[in-house]
């Protein structure tokens, strides 16, 4: 229980912080005079260029939306009943079908809630792939600040904007009916 609040407590803390500051810390650990190039010169590896590429994104994006993934699972597996793992093992359940048909169908609803506050927000992520994609990666919300913006295409953005919000309905009924199933199971 002691390491448990200590872990908990460093997932919460970059929550703490603004988005654009986050992102801006990772920029500045990746970039080549950063953090992980220094690390890694001191082990006689090269530098890495991450900044303006794919992986720079993904690992911001990983960074910015790890705790939305991580909270709603730890409450999940906090509230997990441990006689259930002894009762399946006294049946001679190998751990595989322990996972199956045990673990995982009590935490679902902390994966599905996890999935749904990760996946929302990163739709309509525009600092992070800005910022450390340099302006080339084009996710949908860059796209529709695109159309908006230097693109004067205002029907595209809008209509962009709409099939954005569809996705995000589509995604919470999704969440809505898995949650609804997980109830009806008990």
């Amino acid at each position: 229980p002691q390491r448990r609040a200590m872990w908990l407590f460093l997932i919460t803390i970059p929550v703490w912080t603004n988005l654009l500051i986050r992102t801006i810390a990772i920029n500045e650990i990746i970039r080549s005079e950063g953090l992980l190039n220094q690390v890694l010169g001191w082990f006689g590896a090269g530098p890495v260029n991450l900044l303006y590429t794919d992986t720079a994104v993904l690992i911001g994006m990983a960074y910015v939306y790890l705790p939305m993934m991580v909270l709603p699972m730890y409450a999940a597996i906090d509230r997990f009943d441990t006689r259930l793992l002894e009762a399946a093992y006294d049946l001679f359940a190998s751990r595989w079908q322990v996972l199956r048909h045990v673990v995982l169908p009590v935490i679902r609803p902390g994966i599905v809630a996890g999935s749904i506050l990760v996946f929302v927000p990163s739709l309509g992520a525009y600092v992070t792939p800005r910022v450390l994609g340099g302006g080339k990666n084009m996710m949908i919300g860059n796209f529709i600040e695109l159309q908006f913006g230097q693109g004067q295409n205002w029907p595209l953005g809008a209509a962009l904007a709409v099939l954005l919000l569809i996705a995000v309905a589509l995604a919470l009924a999704v969440y809505v009916r898995a949650l609804a199933g997980a109830e009806r199971n008990g």
